[in-house]
């Protein structure tokens, strides 16, 4: 029997309602506020919850709290709703939450932002938050509403209080399900069950908006050793839910009529490639942008993704049918690569051979090809590199230090984003100019982007919104904040056993019922 079946074989009592699912990674960090990590953000979803949701239109709607807007928009009043646990019995206050933020807003990109716009955050009782603001600053409600890196999930104060770099201690939250430690098995199993004393929203569930309707007893999340046996499973019966079937895998599952597939997350994603703004090579402008013209999105994507049904070039930075959706920035930069150019800055540069160390995860395909194709381009304009195999639980945690490479750190890794992820200048972790105090791993710092960013938050129309990102844009290809690799779109599967499957960016296991 395969690893991923013998666990299975193992998993919850015969009487329990099970939901067996395999995510696209196995599960090793369990703090959501730590790190971006897609694995970690869909684990907080599912035992924590936020103040604010978003829902399909992408418009910020009450999750935990409803809220208030004084007329001039300098202050904001949140009201918890009644009924509000912790899943160890205690009550949400709103200490705990104002804890949450804080700690939150030190790691979140757009929650630094905006905590620099913040004169006070204080509990006017236990049930009530408000939050005043020093200068305006637009966004407010946006920012605790998003779906992902970095949602701003809610803690007891226990926790929240923890120092920002830090992990939790315990997985305690007051979402619609419930951690089960002792069933934890990093990396292979993640074992959730009803949280008993949630009390669900009454408005339809959409996206991470609206009420979050538990209709299992547990989810278990699966990690199998490569996805034909996942898939063997998804067919069998074995499994019910699988997050990202390959594309060339696809013919399996499209020819079992038990098996429904579905793209939950239509605006697709991103790929990308970050570099280390903190050490030679690509701490010199000129280096970084060799880089970015030497590496070819059509190859990247190709072998990434397969299928060209499933993915299209794209040089913007916002994603190409975003609102803010824009070329600028683009001149010169060419989706197919351009060597001879890219060797031509490598020389202009005084480029030394200085090796680059780029970091290859082996064990998540929607992560696993970027970094050879890279490599292989990167290589043919003159870099010398040096690709490092390990899983990707273990680049999640290494990209995290700050040494040179030669001392445990690197210069590049690949990674990607849903693109309501980065579909603005608040948002979009990577356009962040903080350097090492709060940047995003790589540590660009860069003052006139934060600047711009800062200028994006005041707009007060659509129009000058559109303009500014737009300018962002531009700058921060120039100044390569990140390598745009293109966008494509993954497909789930699940078997119709399953009712009530919901799209949106983030997979969620609520309102589903088992059969």
């Amino acid at each position: 029997m395969a690893l991923g079946l013998s666990v299975l074989a193992a998993s919850a009592p015969v009487s329990a309602q099970t939901i067996h699912a395999m995510m696209h990674s196995g599960l090793r960090v369990l703090d959501p506020i730590l790190t971006t990590a897609h694995i970690t953000r869909d684990h907080g979803f599912m035992i924590f919850d936020t103040l604010l949701g978003m829902d399909e239109a992408f418009k910020p709607q009450p999750q935990m709290a409803d809220w208030k807007v004084s007329d001039d928009g300098m202050t904001y009043t949140f009201t918890l709703r009644d009924g509000l646990k912790w899943h160890d019995g205690q009550l949400v206050t709103a200490e705990d939450c104002i804890a949450s933020l804080n700690r939150w807003g030190k790691r979140d990109s757009g929650g630094q932002m905006m905590m620099t716009h913040v004169k006070s955050l204080v509990a006017t009782d236990a049930k009530t938050i408000t939050m005043t603001l020093a200068t305006p600053f637009g966004y407010v409600l946006e920012l605790l509403a998003k779906p992902s890196s970095v949602p701003a999930f809610m803690m007891p104060k226990r926790l929240a209080d923890t120092a920002p770099d830090q992990p939790i201690k315990e997985q305690i939250g007051s979402g619609p399900f419930r951690f089960v430690a002792n069933e934890f098995d990093p990396g292979n199993k993640v074992v959730y069950e009803k949280f008993a004393d949630y009390i669900p929203r009454k408005e339809k569930a959409s996206w991470t908006a609206g009420g979050k309707v538990v209709k299992v007893d547990r989810v278990e999340w699966i990690n199998m050793p490569d996805a034909q046996t996942a898939l063997n499973a998804l067919n069998s019966g074995d499994l019910d839910f699988m997050e990202q079937v390959p594309q060339d895998l696809m013919p399996l599952v499209e020819s079992n009529e038990d098996i429904a597939t579905a793209d939950l997350n239509p605006l697709g994603n991103q790929t990308m490639g970050r570099m280390n703004f903190l050490y030679p090579p690509f701490d010199n402008v000129k280096i970084r942008q060799a880089a970015l013209v030497a590496i070819n999105q059509a190859d990247i994507l190709a072998a990434r993704v397969g299928d060209p049904r499933f993915y299209r070039e794209c040089g913007s930075f916002y994603g190409c049918r975003s609102p803010l959706g824009s070329d600028a920035g683009t001149e010169g930069f060419k989706a197919t690569g351009d060597l001879e150019k890219a060797k031509a800055l490598l020389k202009e540069a005084g480029y030394d051979n200085t090796p680059v160390v780029i970091l290859q995860p082996t064990d998540v395909a929607s992560v696993s090809t970027q970094p050879v194709v890279a490599a292989e381009a990167l290589r043919k304009a003159g870099f010398n590199v040096q690709l490092q195999p390990m899983d990707w639980q273990t680049v999640v945690t290494r990209r995290a230090s700050q040494q040179p490479s030669a001392q445990g750190g690197w210069n590049m890794f690949f990674t990607n984003w849903i693109i309501p992820e980065v579909w603005n200048p608040i948002v979009n972790p990577m356009l962040n100019g903080h350097g090492k105090e709060g940047g995003f791993f790589g540590w660009q710092s860069d003052p006139k982007m934060d600047e711009m960013r800062g200028q994006f938050a005041a707009a007060n129309n659509d129009e000058d919104r559109k303009r500014i990102a737009s300018e962002i844009q531009a700058h921060a290809l120039k100044e390569v904040s990140y390598v745009p690799l293109g966008e494509y779109q993954m497909v789930s599967a699940w078997n119709k056993q399953l009712d009530g499957v919901i799209s949106s960016p983030v997979p969620v296991f609520w309102n589903i019922a088992k059969q």
